[in-house]
């Protein structure tokens, strides 16, 4: 693509993302040019603030200080069609404030998701030792690296918590965070998970970054944690014994991801995380380098 006119590739990313401005690179410097085309797509979206519905009835987002909600149709576009991830289903996303999709000024989001697998019993969480649960994960992860390779993707080492997992049993709340190296890849990346447990599931709460932003992130968590609930009907003290079914696994299994990993979609939820990590940046990169060539690189 680097070979291309830059009046023809600004043309083209102007038509992928619906605009029709026919500034050419000639008019502006390349910085501008470049910002104008980072400037078009991050203003193509429509953030909400406030209080969300989602999923229909499942469950109320107040959206915390200092973030803005990206809805479902939007997110999936950003997740799937910007950053290039395998379709799936996402109900919205998370952005600080002051950052778009794309951009210099990317630090992380959170995708927001809901998994039915079930009631999970949490009485194993007293119990569990987060050391052998990590070494337990790493093995996984090894174990995991000869699918990726067979899948074209390269290994990646777990290196250890980025933060220990820590469960609010009273509110039924879960969060941990793992630092990750893949392979060829200078910045390890962070996973921070968050979990907050349902009557048939859990919503998924992931915050989208690299290691560097960790202490950003945590410094939010909190916020995050407390800003959805599960509504009435939904909520983990509504489970009815007689009614609903409970899920093969418990906390433990939760964190350490042991369903998919039986179920072999382990190794392509690990290159999920990586793409969706460092989605923004790379195509951030990937643009400027594609409109003005290597030296804006």
């Amino acid at each position: 693509m680097k070979n291309l006119p830059r009046l023809l590739l600004l043309f083209c990313v102007g038509l992928a993302f619906g605009q029709t401005d026919s500034l050419t690179v000639d008019m502006l410097s390349e910085d501008a040019a470049f910002q104008k085309v980072m400037d078009s797509i991050n203003q193509s979206y429509t953030y909400q603030h406030g209080t969300i519905d989602l999923a229909d009835g499942l469950a109320t987002l107040n959206v915390p200080e200092g973030f803005k909600f990206l809805d479902s149709a939007q997110s999936h576009a950003v997740l799937t069609d910007l950053w290039g991830n395998p379709p799936s289903e996402t109900l919205g996303m998370l952005f600080p404030e002051d950052a778009g999709v794309l951009g210099e000024d990317f630090s992380y989001a959170i995708e927001i998701t809901y998994s039915e697998d079930g009631y999970i019993d949490d009485e194993d969480a007293a119990d569990l030792d987060y050391d052998d649960l990590l070494e337990e994960m790493k093995s996984d992860v090894d174990e995991a690296n000869a699918q990726r390779k067979e899948m074209g993707y390269g290994t990646v080492d777990m290196i250890g918590w980025a933060a220990p997992p820590h469960y609010d049993s009273a509110n039924k709340k879960l969060y941990w965070a793992k630092e990750l190296h893949f392979e060829e890849e200078e910045a390890n990346t962070l996973n921070y998970n968050i979990r907050i447990l349902g009557r048939k599931g859990y919503l998924n709460m992931n915050a989208i970054s690299e290691m560097d932003q960790l202490a950003l992130v945590e410094d939010n968590v909190e916020d995050v944690l407390s800003s959805v609930e599960f509504n009435e009907g939904y909520r983990y003290a509504d489970f009815n014994p007689d009614l609903d079914e409970v899920a093969a696994y418990g906390i433990g299994g939760l964190i350490a991801g042991k369903v998919l990993a039986k179920a072999g979609f382990f190794a392509l939820l690990l290159k999920f995380w990586k793409v969706i990590a460092v989605g923004a940046v790379a195509v951030f990169g990937f643009f400027r380098k594609a409109l003005f060539g290597s030296k804006a690189a």
